[in-house]
């Protein structure tokens, strides 16, 4: 089992398969692509199946997001958070590690660097 100092020098980033928009609030959309065979055999059927489905992350999301880039560890990302929100993220890393678990294992819409 990691230690905590161990899981505070993580770093993550993004998958470059991934799909998304960061808008002019800084707010990250997720465009996840929907090729099942069963929906591609549905719009051939001529049923209105969109070709992405959208998932709008929120402002703290969004923040953690754009920061798992490769370079910032978990840490650094907490700090930030600290910085940016104060008290509103708190308890901090509790919350901070249960959504990069969440988009790492459950989405895997990131991948871990070392």
């Amino acid at each position: 089992m990691k230690t905590n100092e161990d899981i505070l020098n993580l770093k993550f980033k993004v998958c470059d398969n991934i799909e998304y928009m960061v808008d002019k609030n800084g707010i990250v959309t997720l465009l996840e692509k929907q090729d099942h065979k069963i929906q591609s055999f549905l719009r051939k059927l001529k049923f209105k199946i969109p070709m992405y489905k959208e998932i709008e992350l929120d402002e703290y999301c969004s923040t953690v997001f754009i920061m798992l880039n490769g370079k910032n560890t978990v840490e650094e990302v907490g700090e930030n958070l600290d910085l940016k929100y104060g008290e509103k993220v708190h308890p901090l890393y509790e919350r901070l590690l249960l959504f990069i678990n969440h988009i790492y294992t459950d989405c895997n819409y990131i991948e871990m660097i070392n």
